[in-house]
C-alpha cells in the first residue's frame, strides 16, 4: 500500500476580513479561486490532486457569517458556524432538533470543530448529513455576490455530486430554517456503529392532528445523485390516518424515488431497500411519539 504523504499543491492564499473583500477576491480570481471554510473536504481533495485551485480564499476570519440567531419564527445559522457550535446550541436543539440529531452522528468532535454547515452543504455530497434534515424543514440559504443578495430554497441548491447552482463569485452566508411544530426523526446507516459516512440516511418531519398526517416531509441521503426530497412518498401519506398499514405502503414508494449507485460501501439494491426500511422506522417512531 502506498503510504506516501503528498504535500498540498502550490496556491495563493487570502484571508479576507469581510464579505465584501471576499467577493472582490472571487471576482478578481475567477474561475481559478476556491473558497475554504473548515477545509475538511477541500484539503484532502487537493492532496489527492482531484481539485487544483490556484487561489484559496479563507472565510474563517469573516465573523459576520458565524452566528446562531432566532428572529421571529425563523432560525438563522451563519454559513461559517462550525458543527460543534450548532450541536451545542440550545436554540437549535429546541427549534430544529432533527438537525442536532444528524450532526451528533457526523464525524468526530475534531472534525465538527472544523467543519461548517455552509461547507457541508456547498460540498454537495449526496451523503451530506445536514442536507436531509434541512430539506424536510424547508430550509433556504442566503447567497451574496457582486449583484447583491438573494435567498434560494435548499431544494434548488444541489445539481449532482460535488455540483451546486452557486455561481463562482457567490458566497453562501446563512441557512434559514422556518420554525414549525411537529415531530422529527433522523436515521443513518453506516458500515460501523461509530462515526462514519452514510450508506443511506433518512429524515422525516411530520405534523399529526387527530390521528392523521396533516403535513409530512421526507428526505433521503446517499441514495441519489443529490440529497433527495421524496415527494411521492409524502403524497402517499398526507391526509392518511397514522396506522402501520399506511406507513408500510408509503415506505414502499420510496423504492421508486431513489436512484442510488453501487460503490465500495454498498450496492444500489441494498441502498434502495434500506432507504425504504429507514423511512418506515422513522415514521413508526414518530407515530409512537405522537
Amino acid at each position: 500500500m502506498n503510504t506516501e504523504i503528498r504535500p498540498l499543491p502550490k496556491f495563493e492564499y487570502y484571508a479576507p476580513q469581510s464579505l465584501e473583500e471576499a467577493i472582490l477576491l472571487l471576482e478578481q480570481n475567477s474561475p481559478w479561486a476556491k473558497l475554504i471554510a473548515g477545509g475538511t473536504d477541500l484539503l484532502p481533495l487537493m492532496k489527492k490532486r482531484m481539485i487544483l485551485p490556484r487561489v484559496l480564499i479563507d472565510l474563517s476570519r469573516i465573523k459576520e457569517i458565524s452566528f446562531i440567531d432566532l428572529r421571529d419564527s425563523y432560525l438563522h445559522i451563519g454559513a461559517m458556524t462550525n458543527l460543534n457550535e450548532i450541536l451545542g446550541s440550545e436554540i437549535v436543539k429546541e427549534k430544529a432538533p432533527i438537525l442536532t440529531e444528524a450532526i451528533s452522528q457526523l464525524g468526530c468532535s475534531g472534525i465538527r470543530n472544523r467543519a461548517t454547515i455552509g461547507g457541508n452543504l456547498c460540498n454537495a455530497s449526496p451523503a451530506a448529513d445536514t442536507a436531509p434534515p434541512l430539506l424536510v424543514l424547508n430550509a433556504s440559504v442566503r447567497l451574496r455576490g457582486p449583484s447583491g443578495e438573494r435567498s434560494v430554497p435548499l431544494t434548488e441548491l444541489f445539481l449532482g455530486p460535488g455540483q451546486t447552482t452557486l455561481k463562482p463569485d457567490v458566497i453562501m452566508t446563512e441557512v434559514i430554517i422556518p420554525c414549525k411544530d411537529g415531530k422529527s426523526v433522523f436515521l443513518k446507516l453506516g458500515r460501523r456503529r461509530g462515526f462514519t459516512l452514510s450508506i443511506v440516511s433518512a429524515a422525516v418531519f411530520a405534523e399529526i392532528k387527530q390521528g392523521r398526517f396533516e403535513r409530512i416531509s421526507i428526505a433521503i441521503g446517499a441514495a441519489a445523485p443529490t440529497p433527495l426530497r421524496c415527494y411521492a412518498t409524502e403524497s402517499a401519506l398526507e391526509g392518511k390516518t397514522v396506522t402501520p398499514e399506511n406507513i408500510e405502503r408509503a415506505s414502499l414508494v420510496v423504492r421508486n424515488e431513489v436512484n442510488p449507485i453501487d460503490d465500495v460501501r454498498a450496492s444500489a439494491a441494498y441502498r434502495t431497500e434500506m432507504a425504504s426500511v429507514l423511512v418506515k422506522r422513522a415514521l413508526l417512531k414518530i407515530a409512537k411519539e405522537a
